[in-house]
Order: C-alpha cells, then structure tokens, then sequence
C-alpha cells in the first residue's frame, strides 16, 4: 500500500537544517541577527516596504489593528468564510467583527455586501485572500477611499500571490502574512506585517514586545501593557531557507492545481473553486461535495478518503456560526454562500513534494467515492 498523502506537507531543505544548527550553536536563539535579516528579505520581495515579523499572523492582524487606533465601538468588516482568527483579532481589539457573506467559487468577501454592511462605526476592513487567490484590490481600495476605511490584508495564505502582475505585499494599506507550518512558506510558527506609516510601525514594534521603549542600554520605558509576540532566530532562519525557495514552490503548486483541473475539466464530481490566473499562488484546494445528491456524510468521505491513503481538510467552518459570535447575535440563514461552504468543503492535498500521480489518485479516490454514494 502506498504511504499516506496528507493534505499538506511543508518542504525543508537539508541546507537550512544546517543553518539552524548553526544558530543553535551560535547561542543566540531569541529575536537577532536572523530576525533582522529575514525582515530585510521578506521587505526587499515586497517592493522595499516596511515588514515587522511577529510570532503568528494572528499577532500581525491583532498588533496591525492596534496600531491603526481600532478599539472599544469600532466596527470591522470580515469575510464569514474564514480561519477564526480573521474574527478573532478584532474582538480582542475590542471592536465588534461585522460578517458578510462571500463569493460562492471565489471564497472571497463579496464587496458590494461588504459596502451595504458599513455603518458609521466603520473604521477598517479585512479582506481574505482565501487559499491565496487575492480579492479585487481594485474595487477593495476604491470602497476603502469612498468610506474612509483602513484596510488590513489578512494574507495568510497569499505569500507569494499577485494581482494584475503587483505581489500582494508590495502595495495597499497593512498586510499581513503566516508562515505556519501548512502556508505556502514556514518559520515553523510565525507572521508578517508589511506596510504602514513610520509612526505605526513603531506601534507594532511595541505592541510584538510589552510596549517597551529603549533609549539606551539604561534607560527603559513601558508605554503600555503590551504582549510578546517577537520572532525567534531559529524560525527566521526557516525562513530564510523557504523565502528562497518560495517561487519554486508556488511554481509546483500551480502545476498541481492545473493537473486537477485538466483531469476534472469533464464532469467534476465536486465544485471546485475559482481558478483565477498566473497570480494565484494555490496555498489550498478546496472542493465542495455535492452532499444533498450522496447517500454518506461529509465525515464519511472523509474517512473513505484516509481508506485509500489520502488525507482531507476541512477549511472552514462558517465563523459566525461559532459559539462566541452566535452569543453576539449571528445566527443560521445570515450568510448562504459561506454556510454552504462550511457545510461542504473540503481541502483536498496540494503541496510542492507532491508527484503529478499523487494527483491522479487523489482524483481517482474521490471520484470513485462520490459516484458510488450518488443517491
């Protein structure tokens, strides 16, 4: 029998190996010369902007919120489809997360909903480029100036991504990046903020170390009760290593993609997602399951699936459907598109170690699994 595909696997080389053993050796663990070179790196791909790493994309979006005044009666726009922590950030901002639905195929937030659900209280909304196929940044900034709104990228998954020929990164208001150990690149646990004003950047700075400011060797203040959210060097120099390597890798991933879809160009027995073009960087491949045609659970292909060796995710649960925000008011038949999508969905494997016969059998299960449960 074959090994078990999972959905996702990272990709570290033997050189970067060497190099944190290196700076294990070194005796220099914490936030230093790495941390100082990666965000140079990560800043010379993204145009020369500014780039302050953060110990999770979590902390970016939390720590890019603060630094933008975003606080206690603010309101902040999400996308309902999306990791938890795109909702999460704002509640502990102390502003109210305001869902919208999004587009079916696409993933992503549905713009002209996302203008209907501004209020005055509006003060920034958070896009998701979802599985990396980047949102119309076009119509996205242009709402953005028509309503005065900040704009933080929740780019979790779209390292590497481009619109209109521009890396996502490189232009736009706050953006933010993971590089978790299932993102296109790791640091094994880690994130980025990319942009803002001088005065801002420094706010991150503070708010990724106890507000601490230092002056000199002797001379410390703490501004405010911060948190620690500061990058080590030995996750710095992982990314290092997969910084290099991130187009090679993003090249694999759209080869793969397109390998699923030329096999399933007739007939899919799945929805699979928006294809987009040459600027989707395919961090996942989301599929939904025709469950109201099957005669077996979303659960029940998914273990059928592990029969055959294949592993299968599920990204996401509709977030407002969640205990905490139904406790806010969100409740079942608010947002169609990303309840079917959380009913539905699942993450199908897609990563740079993969063979194009690894694709092949992962079509070949799943169509074999969902035909033969056909009502």
């Amino acid at each position: 029998m074959k090994p078990m595909l999972p959905f996702t696997r990272p990709s570290i080389d033997e050189e970067t190996i060497r190099e944190v053993a290196e700076v294990l050796r070194s005796g220099w663990l914490a936030s230093g010369p790495k941390v100082k070179a990666f965000e140079a790196a990560l800043s010379e791909y993204c145009g020369g902007r500014p780039v302050r790493s953060q110990t999770s994309a979590t902390a970016s979006l939390e720590h890019a919120l603060l630094a933008c005044g975003i606080g206690s009666g603010d309101e902040v726009i999400v996308p309902a489809m999306s990791f938890v922590a795109t909702a999460n950030v704002v509640v502990r901002a102390g502003a109210r997360p305001v869902f919208v639905d999004v587009e079916l195929d696409s993933r992503n937030i549905d713009l002209a909903k996302a203008e209907a659900a501004i209020t005055p209280r509006t003060r920034a909304i958070i896009p998701v480029h979802f599985a990396g196929l980047p949102v119309d940044q076009d119509r996205l900034y242009a709402l953005a100036e028509r309503h005065r709104l900040r704009v933080i990228e929740d780019a979790a998954q779209a390292i590497g991504s481009s619109y209109r020929g521009r890396r996502i990164g490189s232009f736009g208001d706050l953006v933010c990046f993971s590089f978790h150990p299932n993102k296109n690149i790791t640091t094994i646990e880690g994130g980025a903020v990319v942009g803002g004003s001088p005065e801002e950047v420094h706010e991150l700075e503070l708010h990724r170390f106890h507000g601490q400011a230092k002056r000199a060797a002797d001379d410390i203040d703490t501004l405010f009760a911060g948190g620690k959210a500061n990058l080590s060097d030995v996750a710095a120099c992982v990314g290092l290593g997969q910084l290099k390597r991130l187009e090679e890798f993003n090249a694999r991933r759209r080869t793969l993609a397109a390998r699923y879809f030329e096999l399933w160009a007739q007939e899919a027995p799945l929805r699979l997602p928006a294809r987009g073009d040459e600027g989707h960087n395919w961090h996942m491949l989301t599929a939904l399951l025709p469950l109201e045609r099957l005669r077996i659970s979303r659960l029940e292909f998914i273990e059928a699936m592990a029969g055959r060796g294949i592993g299968v995710g599920v990204h996401y649960p509709a977030m407002h459907l969640f205990s905490v925000y139904r406790a806010m008011g969100y409740h079942e038949g608010q947002f169609p598109n990303a309840e079917r999508i959380g009913r539905e969905t699942v993450t199908l494997p897609l990563f740079p170690a993969m063979a194009l016969d690894d694709v092949d059998r992962v079509v070949e299960a799943a169509t074999d699994i969902v035909k033969g449960a056909r009502r």
